[in-house]
């Protein structure tokens, strides 16, 4: 039974590839320090082959003995939320997600040799690509094109600067992931928030679609959407993603490389919102929107190449963005009859 360590296995993405990686039968490390969210149950909390550690990953000596154990990393720790997290927490992103990302790889770096670590996997993101201005966006763009403008894709452009570097002088192999407009359950209020409030309703600091679906359910009538709603997204759900980071961990053909993971499928906000609004109420009779000032860093198309990824290991995201909101809408009503959105 190999072991993965996951850093950040507390938050959004990280509860799924631990589900994941769980059902595949590995033995499961989570690390977290519970600053997103605070404590919350999950559903393997007493999976036999799971161990939760209360930590922060900047305690490097605590966090290489950890990864001696292991024989694969995945690093997922971050300050992450929505388009207003990154106007809200502009040089905290930066600032924290630099140190977080530079301990793990120490403790990477001292571990490595001395147990069985095999390969660190680094989450990065869809801004990597913020600047383009061709589309798909291919691996290898990223080199090409202007650098991000937003503190927080500029950090996970350096993410991957980190993941090269750590091979180029200690020879640590990686893979980079780039996961794109994850959609799932359990992303809920952020500790320490900042209220933001659209239209009638207050939202919590997460991304459009949970925030669309608390505005809908809170009956708010015209809806109200950041800009003019014809920013493009590819929504892809959490268990694909976790599908295709285990996937990548094992295979020979992601090692010392990077890969997009995403849905083929793009969806403007507007069509978004009309989907949701329907899937709520049965038709869109009453379907009406209010456009509101965007942010500054509100990306207007983000479409990935998705071919490497398939090619390599075998990876495509198949859950259509109707099965994701069968399975969030609920569990966003749930949420907000317990204001935990």
């Amino acid at each position: 039974m190999k072991t993965i360590a996951i850093t950040g296995a507390a938050g959004f993405i990280g509860g799924y590839v631990v589900q994941e990686a769980l059902e595949r039968g590995y033995r499961v490390v989570g690390i977290d320090n519970l600053s997103k969210y605070g404590e919350a149950t999950r559903t393997f909390d007493n999976d036999p082959n799971y161990i939760f550690i209360h930590m922060d990953v900047l305690d490097g000596e605590k966090l290489t003995s950890i990864f001696e154990d292991a024989n694969h990393i995945i690093a997922g720790a971050a300050m992450i939320g929505g388009i207003s997290y990154f106007h809200t927490y502009a040089y905290d992103l930066l600032a924290t997600n630099e140190r977080i990302i530079a301990s793990t790889c120490d403790a990477a770096i001292r571990a490595f040799g001395k147990g069985n670590l095999e390969k660190v996997t680094y989450l990065s993101s869809s801004m990597v690509f913020e600047s383009t201005n061709q589309w798909p966006s291919k691996e290898g763009d990223e080199l090409l094109i202007p650098p991000p403008i937003s503190s927080y894709g500029f950090q996970k452009l350096a993410v991957e600067y980190f993941a090269r570097a750590a091979w180029d002088q200690y020879k640590i192999p990686y893979t980079i992931l780039r996961p794109f407009n994850c959609v799932g359950i359990g992303e809920r209020r952020a500790l320490g928030e900042v209220t933001i409030k659209s239209g009638n309703v207050y939202l919590a600091m997460s991304h459009v679609v949970p925030d669309l679906i608390q505005k809908a359910i809170k009956s708010q009538g015209p809806l109200h959407i950041l800009g003019n709603g014809g920013q493009l997204r590819c929504y892809t759900y959490g268990g694909d993603l976790a599908r295709g980071i285990i996937d990548s961990l094992e295979s020979p053909n992601t090692i010392n490389d990077d890969f997009n993971l995403s849905t083929r499928e793009a969806t403007t906000v507007l069509e978004l919102a009309r989907v949701i609004w329907i899937k709520i109420y049965g038709s869109d009779e009453k379907f009406e929107i209010i456009n509101e000032p965007g942010f500054i860093y509100d990306v207007q198309k983000r479409i990935p190449d998705v071919q490497k990824a398939k090619n390599n290991f075998g990876f495509e995201a198949t859950t259509s963005l109707d099965a994701m909101l069968d399975e969030v809408v609920p569990w966003v009503k749930d949420a907000i009859s317990r204001d935990l959105i």
